[in-house]
């Protein structure tokens, strides 16, 4: 039973860190329903090449598919996007043998017992990658949206990929600001 509950923990708690956090805002004064057009003002640096194309490439398919279109230059809208990555560490502790004797009887009086057992402290460092993309009004040159996804960057280039999908869906869920959710 011990054993299940473990697995059981570890396995909630790869699915919570593989899981992007999202926060987007937006000038509630913007009219999206205006912005047609789009360019690159800056498209995203840093890590993979391989990467910073599919977010590319990616961000293009979420707008196109609501409409917008790809500009060479001088799109209503301005994208800019960049990636941050940094190190993170958690310490994980283990605790083996306890042999806790509680509170009870023992042996002729009431008493407390408490035996020795071990714990094991590890330290885990791992990279936690954050995507971001603003948006600029071209014509005022004031932010109109900002977008920003965290997660765990994984080990294995088929995760990486599956989690810049999963942050850009997110990301993107509900843009236009006052759209419903995509589905």
């Amino acid at each position: 039973m011990k054993a299940f509950a473990i697995a059981v923990l570890a396995t909630s708690l790869v699915a919570c860190a593989s899981t992007p956090t999202v926060h987007t805002d937006f000038d509630p004064g913007a009219n999206f329903a205006s912005f047609k057009t789009y360019s690159w003002a800056m498209k995203p640096q840093g890590g993979s090449p391989l990467v910073q194309q599919r977010i590319v490439d990616g961000i293009d398919a979420r707008l196109q598919a609501r409409g917008w279109t790809l500009a060479p230059n001088g799109g209503d809208v301005a994208l800019a996007a960049h990636i941050v990555s940094t190190q993170r560490q958690t310490l994980d502790t283990f605790y083996s043998g306890s042999n806790m004797g509680g509170w009870g009887w023992r042996g002729g009086g009431w008493g407390g017992g408490m035996g020795m057992g071990t714990a094991t402290t590890t330290v885990r460092t791992y990279d936690v990658g954050t995507l971001v993309v603003d948006m600029f009004d071209a014509r005022s040159k004031q932010a109109v949206w900002r977008g920003t996804a965290s997660s765990t960057v994984p080990t294995s280039p088929d995760r990486v990929n599956a989690a810049v999908e999963a942050g850009l869906d997110k990301l993107f869920a509900s843009f236009p600001p006052g759209s419903a959710p995509a589905k």
